[in-house]
């Protein structure tokens, strides 16, 4: 299910990865090869073109992506991301995990994820929305309040889903707030939307401080990454008195043992994350992953804790904010030299639990306040991480396996309902 790179050593993508630990998963909950089967690839992926007029008055065709992991337990849900480089097989992959991740928070959704190739940072607002609504056009007749329920993702925001939104209300003919969260307060969004991921990442570090007796306060930090995740993660930590040590962004990182002022450089940082380009002395993120500290945060991208730093990593806990930011081999070498590890879909699960609190307000007309929204979110994810905690410990198994062993409980016995396994 991987390749083999030139030292022996097992390379595996996103997909083939997720495959391997959801078939592990599987068969620790005692099913056969037919449930793997159904699971190992979404029910349905579609590629659409995407003719978009540009500024210069030529038309550009952009190539973008929607998959549907499994619709057995209700609805899919699942992000929207602008990127240069996504592909048909990562936005399967990410479709599985929201899957997951709706098992962990028990919500009544499978997962869907979606993408379109391009570069945000060279499109003007005006280009940007014609692709939004474009994509809606062309996925609209599998997407729907009750079908396929889309969300912000990475360099999608608030203002590309009221585009989408009203390029679905336009062709339905109809106000349909449910089709899309994320939203602007002002068409039907919810309060807390915005650092739902973030605040669910802080609500799993504090569970996991609480397991390894660590206070927060003054507890020291790594963040790698200083975007909308990173940034938000930071800022609660260094309100609840945490030392952050180190952030980092895509052009380097900035360390100082004695805490950085993380408001001074939220202030100063660009609408992408972007800060060490300021200061000297930058070192670079590799250098920053291994310094030492009490919490580790990867919040950037995928594969920066691999088999050659695993062994190097010095924190006590590590809480995956990325999307598969540890592979495989370096999550049995963390949880060999007992550093607890938080996997991403746990962790993940606050912008999903969210989303679900949205598409409920949309669908009931009433709406909670900021302070419910958190109260709510708090309760789900703090039973989510016990939850799987516990089924670690009492199974024997590390944290990835056992959040994918609840994950994927729901939708399998939901499938075997069904009859189609």
């Amino acid at each position: 299910m991987g390749t083999t790179d030139g030292d022996g050593k097992e390379s595996l993508n996103l997909l083939t990865s997720t495959q391997i630990v959801i078939h592990d998963a599987l068969t620790k909950l005692g099913y056969n090869q037919d449930m793997y089967h159904l699971l190992e690839e979404p029910l349905r992926t579609v590629n659409v073109r995407i003719p978009v007029r540009m500024d210069d008055g030529s038309t550009k065709v952009f190539t973008g992506f929607r998959a549907q992991h499994n619709d057995a337990v209700g609805p899919t849900m699942g992000g929207v991301r602008f990127h240069p480089r996504i592909n048909e097989e990562e936005v399967k992959a990410l479709s599985m995990w929201m899957s997951l991740k709706c098992g962990i928070a028990d919500l009544p959704y499978g997962g869907g994820k979606g993408g379109i190739i391009c570069n945000p940072r060279t499109m003007s607002s005006g280009e940007l929305e014609r692709l939004s609504r474009g994509y809606v056009r062309a996925i609209s007749q599998i997407v729907g309040p009750t079908k396929d329920i889309p969300a912000p993702d990475m360099y999608t925001n608030a203002q590309i889903m009221a585009w989408m939104l009203d390029e679905y209300s336009r062709l339905r003919q109809n106000v349909s707030p449910g089709f899309i969260t994320g939203k602007p307060l002002v068409l039907g969004g919810s309060e807390g939307r915005e650092t739902a991921g973030a605040k669910g990442v802080t609500i799993c570090i504090e569970e996991a401080a609480k397991k390894r007796g660590m206070p927060i306060k003054g507890a020291r930090v790594i963040i790698q990454g200083f975007g909308n995740a990173g940034g938000n993660i930071a800022k609660f930590l260094y309100d609840s008195g945490a030392k952050i040590i180190g952030i980092s962004d895509v052009y380097g990182a900035i360390y100082n043992p004695d805490g950085l002022n993380i408001n001074y450089l939220l202030e100063r940082r660009d609408s992408f994350g972007t800060i060490t380009t300021l200061f000297e002395g930058a070192i670079t993120n590799e250098e920053l992953l291994v310094k030492d500290c009490d919490i580790l945060v990867p919040a950037a991208v995928s594969n920066q804790i691999t088999v050659e730093n695993a062994g190097n990593i010095r924190a006590s806990i590590v809480v995956e904010a990325a999307n598969g930011p540890t592979s495989l081999e370096a999550t049995r070498i963390l949880t060999e030299r007992d550093i607890l590890l938080v996997p991403d879909v746990l962790a993940g699960a606050g912008g999903v639990t969210v989303s679900y609190f949205e598409w409920v307000q949309n669908i009931q007309g009433y709406y909670w306040n900021e302070e419910e929204i958190a109260e709510k979110l708090q309760n789900k994810l703090v039973k989510s991480f016990n939850d799987i905690y516990d089924l670690a410990q009492t199974r024997n198994v590390n944290m990835r396996l056992a959040a994918y062993m609840v994950g994927v409980r729901k939708i399998a016995e939901a499938s075997l309902f069904r009859g189609w396994v």
